[in-house]
């Protein structure tokens, strides 16, 4: 059976104008994960980019799980990794989440974005 674990918040919700520090989070004991960033405002025309990635704790290094499709307008954008799921460039990831996962938020400009992100791990 798959259990899927209350929400994380990784970033409350918030304007932004630049890249925030990478939110950080254990996964140990899960397998996937669905992230959740909901934008609810922008001004003129921001632009960010959210990465997944793994930390490897042997070489003390991170590395990529996915790689977001660039968020320009309001909504609700999910990241989903899982092993076994359909695979969609900018969206989906069929892998194993690590015991470490972090984040990325990467803005493109100085404009205004408005978002929140959560991680909903599965097990």
């Amino acid at each position: 059976m798959t259990v899927v674990r209350l929400p994380t918040l990784l970033y409350a919700s918030a304007a932004r104008t630049a890249t925030p520090t990478a939110a950080q989070f254990a996964a140990a004991g899960n397998r996937g994960l669905h992230l959740a960033i909901n934008v609810t405002a922008v001004t003129d025309t921001p632009s960010v980019v959210p990465t997944i990635d793994g930390y490897d704790a042997a070489s003390n290094t991170w590395y990529n799980l996915l790689t977001g499709n660039a968020i320009t307008a309001t909504g609700t954008t999910v990241l989903k990794i899982y092993p076994g799921i359909a695979t969609v460039a900018g969206a989906a990831a069929s892998d194993v989440i690590p015991q470490t996962v972090r984040l990325v938020m990467t803005h493109g400009d100085a404009d205004s974005i408005t978002y929140s992100a959560a991680a909903h791990l599965v097990g």
